[in-house]
C-alpha cells in the first residue's frame, strides 16, 4: 500500500462538501462532538500508551547496557525479556502514526520487517552507518534487535561469542547499542511532542476537513488495520499476495514463539481504539463506536465488533510461531486472514460513510 495525505484536491473539496459537514455543522444533523472524542483518545490511550512504552524502552536501554558491561547469559536472557516486554508494548502506539511520528517516521524506523542481515553485518564489521538514513529502515528497530539478540546462532553460548570476540566482539556491542539508542531517542521525541503542545493541536483540531485530527486519525487507524496487522502479519507470511507462503516474513522471525503474541497484543489494541477503551483500563470513552452510536449506526457498530471477536477466535488456534505455521497449516492463517478481511468492508466503507470521513490513501496490495 501506498499512503497519500492528499488525493486530487478538486476531488476531495466536493466529495467532502457532498458527504460532510461544515465545521461549523451547518446543514447536518450530526451533532456528536469530535473534540471530546478526541480528548478521551489524547489523555486516555494514546498519551498514556507511549508513556507506558516509553518506560520499557528505558528498560530496554539498561538492559542493553547492563549486557555491553557484563556480557553473559543472564543477562542475555534479560536482555530478551526487555526487548520483547517492549515489543509487546510497541503493539499499543504503532497505530498512531500522526504529529511528530508521522514526522519521523516512526513506525518505519522501529518495526520494519524481515530485515536484512548481510546490510546488518557489513554495518557491524565497516563500523559505517547512519541509523537516520531512510535506506537503512530494514537494518535497525525491533527486527534488528530480534536478528542480534535470537538469530546469531542457535545457542547462546554461541551467541554471547560474538559479543565477547577479542576481534569483533566490540563492533557487535556499539551496533547493538546504536539501534536500542535510536529507538530510544525516537520514542522520547514523539512523547515530548504529544506532553507539550501538539496535545492541545490535535484536540483543537475537531473540524470535518481532510486535515482534521479525526480524518486522519481514522484513516491512519485502518491503514494500520490493513496494512500492518492483516497484511503484514498474517497476509504476507500465508502468501495471500505472493501465491505461497513466505515464512520468512513474520514479525519476530529469529525469536519464533513471539509472533502470535505480538499479532494479539495489535488486535487488542486495534479494538480497544475502536472502543475508546482507556489504556489499562475497564472504562471506555467517548470513540468511534460511540459516533456510530450517535449516527444510528449502533448495529454497525456491534457488527465490528464481532468481527474483531470472530478474527481473534480463528486465531487462537495458530502456533505461536507463525513461520512453524505456515510451514505446517497454511490454511488457518488464511481463514485468520479471510476474517479479518471482513472488517475493512465495516471500517473502511459502512464506518466511513456514516461518518463523512473520506479515505486518503491508496490500496495498492492488490486486495
Amino acid at each position: 500500500m501506498v499512503k497519500f495525505r492528499f488525493l486530487i484536491v478538486v476531488v476531495l473539496v466536493l466529495i467532502v462538501a457532498a458527504c460532510s459537514s461544515s465545521d461549523d455543522g451547518a446543514g447536518t444533523t450530526d451533532d456528536f462532538n469530535r473534540k471530546a472524542m478526541l480528548e478521551n483518545i489524547a489523555d486516555n490511550i494514546i498519551i498514556p500508551a507511549y508513556q507506558n512504552f516509553s518506560t520499557d524502552m528505558a528498560a530496554l536501554k539498561i538492559a542493553t547496557s547492563d549486557f555491553v558491561t557484563t556480557t553473559d547469559e543472564a543477562n542475555l536472557v534479560s536482555l530478551r525479556q526487555a526487548w520483547s516486554t517492549a515489543y509487546i508494548s510497541w503493539q499499543s502506539v504503532s497505530m498512531f502514526e500522526i504529529g511528530k511520528a508521522e514526522d519521523l517516521l516512526y513506525r518505519d524506523f522501529l518495526n520494519v520487517y524481515p530485515v536484512d542481515i548481510t546490510n546488518i553485518e557489513t554495518n557491524i564489521s565497516s563500523g559505517t552507518y547512519d541509523l537516520t538514513s531512510v535506506s537503512l529502515q530494514d537494518e535497525q528497530g525491533f527486527g534488528a534487535l530480534d536478528y542480534l539478540l535470537n538469530g546469531l546462532s542457535d545457542t547462546d553460548a554461541t551467541i554471547l561469542g560474538f559479543y565477547t570476540d577479542a576481534t569483533s566482539g566490540s563492533t557487535y556491542e556499539n551496533y547493538l547499542t546504536d539501534v536500542v539508542d535510536r529507538m530510544d531517542g525516537l520514542t522520547t521525541q514523539v512523547l515530548n511532542d504529544w506532553t507539550g503542545t501538539y496535545r492541545d493541536t490535535f484536540v483543537n483540531n475537531s473540524g470535518s476537513s481532510a486535515t482534521s485530527s479525526v480524518d486522519k486519525l481514522v484513516n491512519d487507524f485502518i491503514f494500520h488495520y490493513e496494512k500492518h496487522l492483516r497484511a503484514g502479519k498474517i497476509g504476507i507470511p500465508a502468501g495471500v499476495f505472493s501465491g505461497t507462503p513466505l515464512e520468512d516474513r513474520v514479525e519476530a522471525l529469529y525469536k519464533g514463539d513471539l509472533s502470535k503474541t505480538l499479532f494479539n497484543a495489535n488486535l487488542n489494541a486495534l479494538q480497544d481504539f475502536f472502543n475508546g477503551k482507556h489504556f489499562n483500563s475497564s472504562f471506555n470513552g467517548e470513540s468511534l463506536k460511540t459516533y456510530l452510536d450517535n449516527r444510528d449506526k449502533k448495529e454497525l457498530a456491534v457488527m465490528i465488533n464481532d468481527q474483531f471477536n470472530l478474527s481473534r477466535t480463528t486465531a487462537l488456534g495458530l502456533n505461536n510461531d507463525f513461520s512453524e505455521q505456515v510451514r505446517t497449516n497454511n490454511d488457518l492463517m488464511l481463514e485468520t486472514y479471510n476474517e479479518l478481511q471482513k472488517n475493512v468492508v465495516f471500517l473502511k466503507v459502512d464506518m466511513l460513510s456514516a461518518i463523512s470521513v473520506i479515505v486518503d490513501f491508496i490500496d495498492a496490495d492488490g486486495d
